[in-house]
């Protein structure tokens, strides 16, 4: 059986000859770069740096000879240029704080201050503001606020807002269309992050990758926007539906049924403990453009549709499959009201969960192999039945997990 059939008896909720799994499909699912190493050298695979594709989360590309050791069963596509503007391109070296030697793009620009923090710059542009840093020693680079003052709403414009969300050019469309054609040739599952739909995402509404963002850019303002400024919000929102199914449409055209999977966007709703907003919010805010979205998707193609949301957001999960969604990662089982139990009994039948294989909080970075080969298992039979389960982590696997745990997870899926 190909990946690419075992992916799609697993979305229409049916059991395959083996969970399908993903690990770099989606900038979710993936694992910090210094992981994607770490198990390169596991697993005897050639010596060479890791390209480092997306710096914001510092994710390592993990290539064929890794996927195949791993069993992978997903092939994602995400764009040829990163969170901070720069395009994936003329890759050279450089040196994390602990040593290690990766490949960043040829663009990639980044200055030190006395202490030894990073700053990395949108566009690879150095006489821009930065927008982005990394601490001494640490693991990933945080957006920085670049809000400009304001002091009453009358100063805003939505549509200072909307500048990152414009029409597809045909340059970026032949680049996705090129990938994609790739990525089939491969016979995994194709997932495809075209962008666009992230709806107030707050690792983008700073605007990493804008040299001069103006409107609301702090995420703190930008969610106190959504109760306070409601109407501002709807406009940007209803905008950036208009122009995203305007670029989906430009892309089914070239791309077709090549692609099984689009991820819509990573917005979360959830904090470990409860939801961010009520669900009158989520409903009157945010479903719309939602459903808007989904329903041209399922009348004009046959793409799944995937949600990313972290935390405690079981009263949303109805929500979701009410908005048109069919995917939800990263089920978080660790947040309270995750139980993986009652999610698939309640659930199941109405969404494929893509994730929640293992903890990637407590557990896989400070558990022993054995429980997680434990947990592994234990997940794979409560969500595997009848199908509609992608296994994954919860969330990327994260910096300075031990190579062992990792290793453990694989261990445990050749084991099912």
């Amino acid at each position: 059986m190909t990946s690419k059939k075992r992916l799609l008896d697993a979305l229409n909720h049916r059991e395959s000859d083996r969970i399908p799994v993903d690990f770099g499909g989606t900038i979710c699912s993936c694992m910090h770069i210094t992981c994607v190493a770490a198990l390169r050298d596991y697993y005897g695979l050639e010596k060479r740096p890791v390209r480092l594709y997306e710096p914001f989360q510092m994710l390592g590309l993990i290539e064929d000879d890794l996927k195949e050791a791993l069993g992978v069963d997903v092939e994602g596509v995400g764009g040829r240029t990163n969170m901070f503007g720069v395009k994936n391109e003329n890759w050279k070296e450089w040196r994390l704080d602990n040593g290690l030697e990766v490949l960043v793009p040829g663009n990639f620009k980044t200055t030190e201050d006395a202490d030894g923090n990073h700053y990395m710059y949108p566009c690879g542009d150095c006489t821009a503001r930065p927008s982005g840093k990394m601490p001494k020693n640490g693991c990933y680079f945080d957006n920085l606020s670049r809000q400009i003052p304001f002091e009453d709403e009358e100063e805003l414009d939505p549509e200072d807002n909307l500048e990152e969300f414009g029409y597809t050019s045909d340059e970026v469309l032949d680049e996705f269309t090129e990938d994609i054609l790739l990525a089939e040739k491969t016979s995994r599952g194709v997932v495809v992050n075209f962008g666009g739909m992230g709806l107030g995402d707050a690792a983008l509404v700073p605007g990493p990758g804008m040299k001069n963002p103006k409107g609301i850019r702090d995420v703190a303002e930008w969610y106190m926007a959504t109760v306070s400024m409601p109407e501002y919000v709807r406009y940007i929102f209803d905008r950036q539906t208009d122009i995203a199914l305007v670029n989906l449409e430009k892309l089914r055209e070239r791309a077709g049924d090549r692609i099984d999977v689009m991820f819509i966007c990573g917005t979360d709703f959830g904090t470990q403990n409860s939801t961010f907003c009520s669900a009158r919010t989520f409903r009157e805010l945010y479903m719309p453009y939602y459903k808007k979205i989904n329903t041209w998707i399922h009348e004009n193609t046959g793409w799944k549709t995937f949600k990313h949301c972290c935390g405690a957001i079981e009263p949303f999960i109805p929500l979701f499959i009410e908005s048109g969604f069919d995917i939800l990662n990263p089920v978080q089982c660790s947040a309270a009201g995750m139980d993986p139990v009652t999610l698939k009994q309640k659930y199941g039948r109405d969404i494929v969960f893509w994730g929640g294989g293992v903890d990637t909080q407590k557990l896989l970075p400070f558990g022993t192999p054995e429980e997680i080969r434990e947990q592994v298992k234990e997940r794979c039979e409560i969500f595997g039945k009848d199908g509609g389960f992608v296994f994954n982590a919860i969330h990327n696997i994260q910096a300075k997990t031990p190579i062992e745990n990792i290793a453990a997870i694989f261990e445990a899926l050749k084991e099912i």
